[in-house]
């Protein structure tokens, strides 16, 4: 008897929270957008559904793929610095990218501590 009203009373304490206490950031939208083909970009900016714990979110940029060289093997773009602010997740490039397919892989971190991540391709033309 007592563990029914014990678990009653935690699924009612549960209820009253804000139900955004348990939500995870979700990627809402990107520059470049996945898999679109662009002009050298410059910067990269991801926005997400959530604030951001600016230390805890990244990217990381790997070029996968160049014309012309068939065994191009990936090769991860170096200087990207990543800042987050509020809910944007942005990064200015060192240079603007050459032409070829990359994957961005990003990792995203909320008030709620867990770590969130995800990538997508897209092409420089």
């Amino acid at each position: 008897m007592r563990f029914a009203a014990l678990a009653a009373t935690v699924c009612m304490t549960l209820a009253a929270l804000p139900s955004a206490a348990f939500a995870h950031p979700k990627l809402l939208s990107a520059t470049p957008a996945a898999e679109s083909a662009v002009a050298k970009p410059t910067s990269i900016t991801l926005n997400f559904s959530e604030d951001l714990v600016a230390p805890l979110s990244g990217i990381d940029l790997v070029m996968t793929g160049m014309p012309g060289m068939a065994d191009h093997k990936p090769m991860p773009i170096k200087g990207i610095a990543a800042k987050a602010k509020g809910k944007t997740l942005s990064a200015t490039l060192p240079r603007p990218l050459p032409t070829g397919t990359y994957v961005l892989t990003w990792h995203a971190v909320a008030a709620d501590q867990h770590r969130i991540e995800g990538s997508y391709g897209f092409t420089v033309r």
